[in-house]
């Protein structure tokens, strides 16, 4: 009897339901760092999300878009940070 499937299945409910959550705060966030926090832990679940299909799926192109999805989410949140403390994102 293998245990890895039910461990996934049970970590890609867990998962979704923490991106849910992180959804919810991310439209109803009292301030725009809460919405940014949201936005920045939605990337990282999407990241375990991508991670935990690729090993259920024995996929190693997952991983190369989880790296892709871990880039572009470092990126886009040192971005929005930056213009929301400065009003710029460019010099």
């Amino acid at each position: 009897m293998m245990i890895l499937p039910y461990a996934l299945g049970i970590c890609t409910l867990a998962i979704t339901i923490s991106m849910l959550l992180c959804l919810i705060r991310l439209i109803m966030g009292p301030s725009m760092v809460d919405r940014l926090l949201a936005l920045d832990t939605l990337f990282l679940n999407a990241i375990c999300l991508i991670v935990v299909l690729g090993i259920y799926w024995a996929s190693t192109s997952m991983f190369e878009g989880a790296l892709l999805v871990a880039m572009l989410g470092f990126v886009s949140t040192a971005a929005l940070a930056r213009y929301f403390t400065t009003g710029h994102v460019i010099d």
